[in-house]
């Protein structure tokens, strides 16, 4: 197992993991499915292609012991600090700390980076995925923002609010 910085060539790879983590039925067998709260595509390869010609977007990715990957995280250089988002593990390895290992090694890069700050948006009703981002530091900032309206991360079949949560890394 190992964690890279993904490139252009694992776009349709990264494409297939993100989608069946976030949506559909592959997505139910792990517990950060959104498949109950929202419609379409969580991303897809046109989306994805363009973060790798932005210099402030890194996507690391975890790969098994086949070179398959089974987690990413889309990180952002915002300033100070360092956006988490993407966050994906295969949705039949969740719990096996895939998701840990790309968090620690998300803070290691924000340090590299400069920045002082781990930021991320969680959708307000999920409590077990808030509740474990609370168990590795982060915390409520008491900002809530609305979902994304535009359809670019799929139709909400519900109204969503979106919290923001931060980390302090030294």
């Amino acid at each position: 197992m190992s964690i890279t910085k993904a490139t252009l060539a694992d776009v349709p790879e990264l494409n297939v993991l993100v989608n069946s983590a976030y949506r559909g039925e592959e997505s139910k067998k792990g517990w950060t499915t959104e498949a109950d709260m929202l419609d379409g595509l969580r991303i897809d390869e046109a989306m994805l292609k363009t973060y790798f010609d932005n210099e402030a977007i890194t996507i690391l990715k975890h790969t098994d012991d086949k070179g398959q990957i089974t987690g990413c995280v889309y990180l952002e250089v915002k300033e100070s600090k360092l956006y988490v988002g993407m966050f994906s593990v295969s949705p039949v390895l969740q719990g096996k700390g895939v998701g840990r290992a790309l968090l620690e090694a998300a803070e290691v890069l924000a340090k590299q980076f400069n920045c002082h700050t781990m930021t991320m948006t969680v959708i307000r009703t999920r409590a077990e995925l808030i509740s474990w981002y609370e168990r590795r530091g982060y915390a409520f900032t008491g900002e809530i923002q609305p979902f994304h309206a535009h359809g670019r991360f799929g139709s909400p079949k519900q109204l969503i609010e979106l919290i923001v949560m931060e980390k302090t890394v030294v």
